[in-house]
């Protein structure tokens, strides 16, 4: 099984800038997060962009709906921001049936040691392998389904809607 792992930015890949204090993109750290965890899983990784979700237009959302809909492979990962993730989710959860697609990022930083990134990393992978074909969000160590699922800003955590 080979897992497509699209990737649009979100926090997950901010890094910290020494000279601004502030939290910048300048790559992935995908393809180092599946190194440092040792996954054996066979992945195949695009960056079709580096954005915070609260940037991220419906141009983007459409791209990444295209990118799901033309994947060769039936399981599909997706970094994502977690502000807006939802959002995505549903638009997905909406229009593809018949693929299992999972989209998670981070609350805090890979690049900032208490990050969350690699667990929940960890819990993306079994479910796009384990899941049935739909579209779910993984955070905080679950597993929502697209349209069952809420950011609770005030906690800072996803939960059930």
């Amino acid at each position: 099984m080979t897992i497509k792992l699209l990737i649009t930015g979100g926090t997950i890949d901010k890094a910290y800038d020494e000279l601004t204090g502030q939290l910048v993109f300048k790559k992935t750290h995908l393809v180092d997060m599946l190194n440092r965890s040792r996954s054996m899983v066979d992945t195949l990784s695009e960056v079709l962009f580096l954005k915070d979700s609260l940037d991220m237009s419906d141009v983007d959302r459409a791209l990444i709906l295209r990118k799901c809909q033309a994947s060769d492979t039936n399981h599909v990962l997706i970094t994502h921001g977690t502000d807006t993730m939802v959002e995505t989710a549903k638009l997905l959860g909406k229009e593809v049936n018949n693929k299992n697609i999972v989209l998670f990022g981070a609350m805090i930083p890979y690049s900032i040691n208490s990050s969350d990134a690699l667990f929940n990393l960890g819990v993306a992978l079994s479910a796009v392998q384990t899941k049935e074909c739909g579209v779910y969000i993984a955070m905080n160590g679950q597993v929502f389904d697209f349209d069952k699922v809420e950011k609770n800003k005030g906690l800072g955590i996803f939960t059930s809607a």
